[in-house]
Parts: structure tokens; C-alpha cells; sequence
């Protein structure tokens, strides 16, 4: 019999990637959304898709694992940075957290683990320090709290028996969303460059990586804790600037000013492109996975292959 997977925000950039890459290894998915008609194309990769006032009625489906990727986009350029979204923000992530590993401890044949992302935002920005898994944060600012009570909400009793897993994702580079959807056009007409002077550090990882992070985490019994997941390779914004552009073959030479990004995404939110942080992957290396796209050549080339660029 197929193992099952409940993927709650699966309709999402990452989510729809993950649900076809388990798909294709054999594994039913279950999408946990809001309203069934947010499904879009992604819906052939989901067994079955349930509503949360399901989830709160009837309890969790039977299931080998759940994923929790729900939440506000906090790049959302429709919505301002005030204490409305930032209040949207910190609940959408915590609450349909806590409220999983409630619906997890209600039922009676429990899933063997519950996944659920963060960022590595969790770590203090620096030029210079470099973290692991091990080092402290989530303190400084409002992403590192975040990103704590992100993970607290997760926290399961020992004696349930249930792995717990948290990713700490870097920027997640893909054709189809996140950071690439964002600068594909202002790259294409030659109007792509550094954030401010670009030496920030770019914490990054493939989409195909991250899904496949998520894949061996599920199937692994020795995984659980927090997970650095971002290539082994540390680039500054710079790097990742440059990489990009040669591999669309077009100049990178116009710096977004940080003062510019302040004013229009808000000091807070603007951190996330005009500060960064040096993070390794040590507990994902360490346990044997191998990245697909272990430097930002190979993901950008991948990425912008002219055939598929506009799937």
C-alpha cells in the first residue's frame, strides 16, 4: 500500500513542486487548503483535497506524515508592512502549526513524522559569522521570533512518538515563483542588479533540492530537529547576481538601492534581501544527502535553460 502524506499550504510554490515529487515516487498526497477551488493545475499530483474546517471536524485522515508549508506570504507586494500583516504573518505560520500537531495528537494511529518549515532567518545577520544548525537565534529581530515560535508550535510530546522536523530554508530558487519569478523580467531587460553593494551573504537552495530535503527528512528515521535547508555553497548577494544574469545572458550592472528597498517593502521585510547570513547545511551533509544543485552555477543554468524557462 502507498504511503500517504497530508500537505497543508500544498497549492503554494513549494507545496505544488513537493506533491508532484512525491507523487511521482509513489506516495498519495493529501492538500490541506482553505477552499478546494484555490486548486490549480498542481491538483493531479493530490489524492484527495480537504479544507481545514475538515481537519477541525473530522479529525486527521489516516497518514504516514504530515507537512505544514501554510502561511502569508511575507513578500506579499499587495499588502503593506504594517502591524496588520505582521500580526497575519506571525499567526497564519504559528497557528495552523500549532493547530496540526494538535489534530496529530487527537488521533489515535499517528503519522511517524510532522515537517514543518522555517527560515534562516532564525540566525542573526552577519558579513562574517557562520551558523549551523547548532548555533543560537531567534531572538534578534521580528524574522528570528518568527521563525522561533514557528518551530515551538511544532513541538510534539516525546511519548507520542511522532519525528518532528524543521526546515530553515534560504531563498528557494525556481522557475515558476519565489525569488527567480521576481527578477526574471527586470533580469531579461537588462535592468537586474545588486542588492546595495551586494556583499550581504545569499542563503540559497534549489527548489528540486528542497523538495528532496523534504522527501529524505519524511523517510529517514534518524532525521528530526531543525535542518539548514540551503546549498553547501555561501555566496553573497553579488554572486548570486552575477550567476544569474550570465546564465540569461544579460548584463547585471544597475544596484537596487537598500534605502530604495526600505521604503518599499519596509525596513523589516527589506532585511530578507538587504541583510543575510552565512549558514551551512552540516546536519543534512553529515546525514548523507546529496544536493542536485550543489553551487549557484549549476542552479542558475537549470533554472534558465531556454526550453522550460516559461513552464
Amino acid at each position: 500500500m502507498s504511503a500517504t502524506v497530508v500537505i497543508a499550504g500544498a497549492s503554494g510554490f513549494v507545496g505544488r513542486h513537493l506533491a508532484k515529487v512525491l507523487n511521482r515516487d509513489g506516495y498519495n498526497i493529501i492538500c490541506v487548503t482553505r477552499r478546494t477551488s484555490q486548486l490549480s493545475a498542481s491538483s493531479p499530483y493530490f489524492h484527495e483535497t480537504i479544507t481545514w474546517d475538515h481537519l477541525q471536524l473530522h479529525g486527521l485522515p489516516q497518514c504516514d506524515a504530515v507537512i505544514n508549508l501554510a502561511g502569508e506570504n511575507i513578500m506579499n507586494m499587495t499588502r503593506r508592512w504594517d502591524a496588520k500583516f505582521k500580526k497575519d504573518v506571525f499567526t497564519s505560520r504559528t497557528a495552523s502549526t500549532k493547530f496540526l500537531g494538535e489534530v496529530i495528537l487527537a488521533t489515535k494511529t499517528k503519522p511517524k513524522v510532522f515537517i514543518t518549515a522555517s527560515g534562516v532567518g532564525y540566525y542573526q545577520p552577519s558579513p562574517t559569522e557562520e551558523y549551523t544548525e547548532a548555533s543560537s537565534g531567534g531572538k534578534h529581530d521580528f524574522l528570528a521570533q518568527l521563525a522561533d515560535a514557528w518551530e515551538k508550535a511544532s513541538h510534539l510530546p516525546r511519548e507520542s512518538g511522532v519525528r518532528v522536523i524543521n526546515l530553515r530554508c534560504g531563498a528557494v530558487l525556481g522557475r515558476d515563483g519565489g525569488v527567480i519569478k521576481n527578477l526574471y523580467w527586470p533580469f531579461y531587460f537588462g535592468l537586474g542588479g545588486p542588492v546595495g553593494d551586494g556583499k550581504q551573504p545569499f542563503p540559497w537552495i534549489h527548489l528540486d533540492d528542497l523538495a528532496h530535503i523534504y522527501k529524505y527528512t519524511l523517510e529517514n528515521k534518524q532525521c528530526h530537529g531543525a535542518y539548514n535547508a540551503v546549498a553547501p555553497q555561501i555566496i553573497t548577494n553579488a554572486e548570486f547576481t552575477k550567476a544569474f544574469a550570465k546564465a540569461m545572458h544579460r548584463p547585471a550592472v544597475i544596484p537596487v538601492p537598500k534605502i530604495a528597498l526600505n521604503v518599499i517593502l519596509g525596513k523589516e521585510r527589506a532585511k530578507i534581501l538587504t541583510d543575510g547570513q552565512k549558514v551551512h547545511p552540516k546536519k543534512i551533509v553529515s546525514d548523507g544527502f546529496g544536493f542536485l544543485f550543489p553551487t549557484i552555477k549549476e542552479a542558475c543554468e537549470d533554472i534558465c535553460m531556454p526550453t522550460i524557462v516559461h513552464d
